[in-house]
């Protein structure tokens, strides 16, 4: 197990040079606390070409990887269906772990997932970090402030045409561990229990109206494949604060104008940006008021991308405390999309089992090394 102290720095093993790791690849460099240094992938030439890119990281296989002695904690960039696998691999070797999301395909492995990191005495984080942002943050202000009095409700929609459109090779969003929910629903429900805390019990309805997709763009384009899990999902969440949460995230929507999060409570309502990004403006609207107003900046990791989680994780093991991407707060949302599907096929509510704490707020102008 990696213990780390002020001033040490995490160092961290890439697994899955995909598509999402450029943007950790061009985030990392400005974290003090946080350096690549090798970077795997089932297609060598491929971890090969991303490790000439950051200075001082080599190019090696998975298994080298996992045992390598100079990587304290393996980013697990891999497609869902492989981050059961990779976890488990890294946790044997006594590595901390982050994970994209979700952080497995099924609330069975991730239990088992964190059991064995438990034994093991090390950590697991999960994206998705956009929640330590300024945007979601800043609302979290609002919120902690009393000034839209008790929350009382919520909503939160995404909607889209289907990532077949613009992804080369879409078919796993339309697989088991895909799907608008899996895919996008993490940012969304990170950002709820972020704001209002954890949710006990959800009722919900899907659909797949199409049962074939066909890839837009690349090589493969013209390609028609099979469609696996619904790609419309809505229902409501009931948090344990008695807030209720509407949610809609469907692949099935060529466009919508709905707001992607708002929160409304006994004084006032909430306006609250895209939690896919780390900013964007917070508008609140006060009792008796007859327009919204800005918010300022009042929380969150100023400038912050993707990566921002594993430098909080590195600063919580240099402190000895928490780490705000924990993965209990990313079984728990796994567990609310999971309860949400089968209350979709059951037409009843379904109980919500786990349960976790609301992550630490982050203060307004912190830096993820030292807060």
């Amino acid at each position: 197990m990696t213990t780390m102290t002020n001033g040490q720095i995490l160092r961290v093993g890439l697994v899955g040079a995909g598509q999402i790791s450029g943007a950790y690849l061009r985030t990392f460099p400005r974290l003090p606390n946080v350096r690549v240094t090798a970077i795997a992938d089932l297609d060598k030439a491929r971890a090969a070409e991303a490790a000439d890119e950051v200075p001082g990281a080599r190019a090696m296989a998975p298994d080298e990887l996992y045992a390598a002695e100079d990587v304290d904690l393996v980013l697990n960039l891999t497609i869902p269906a492989a981050h059961a696998e990779v976890a488990h691999a890294a946790i044997a070797a006594g590595k901390h772990v982050y994970g994209e999301k979700p952080l497995t395909a099924t609330t069975a492995d991730a239990r088992t997932l964190l059991e064995a990191a438990d034994l093991a005495g090390v950590r697991v984080g999960c994206a998705p970090d956009t929640v330590l942002g300024t945007g979601v943050q800043t609302a979290r202000a609002v919120l902690d402030s009393g000034e839209i009095g008790a929350p009382v409700a919520a909503s939160a929609f995404m909607v889209t045409p289907g990532h077949e459109r613009w992804h080369p090779a879409p078919e796993f969003y339309y697989r088991p561990g895909g799907g608008p929910l899996l895919d996008m629903g993490p940012y969304y429900l990170t950002a709820l229990v972020t704001l209002l805390g954890p949710v006990r019990r959800v009722v919900g309805m899907s659909s797949s109206p199409r049962s074939t997709r066909i890839i837009g763009s690349g090589p493969r384009a013209g390609t028609e494949f099979a469609v696996e899990v619904a790609t419309h999902v809505t229902g409501v969440l009931e948090h344990e604060n008695g807030a209720l949460s509407t949610l809609l995230m469907s692949f099935d929507v060529w466009a919508g104008a709905l707001p992607r999060i708002e929160v409304y409570g006994t004084g006032g309502s909430l306006s609250v940006p895209d939690p896919n990004g780390f900013d964007g403006e917070v508008r609140l609207f006060r009792a008796g008021s007859k327009e919204w107003e800005h918010v300022a900046e009042r929380g969150g990791y100023p400038g912050a991308a993707r990566g921002y989680g594993v430098a909080d994780l590195a600063r919580a093991l240099a402190e000895g405390g928490p780490h705000r991407a924990d993965g209990r707060l990313a079984y728990h949302v796994l567990d609310i999309m999971e309860s949400l599907l089968a209350a979709a096929r059951s037409g009843d509510s379904a109980t919500v089992t786990s349960t976790c704490d609301r992550p630490a707020a982050v203060p307004a102008g912190a830096r993820p090394e030292e807060h």
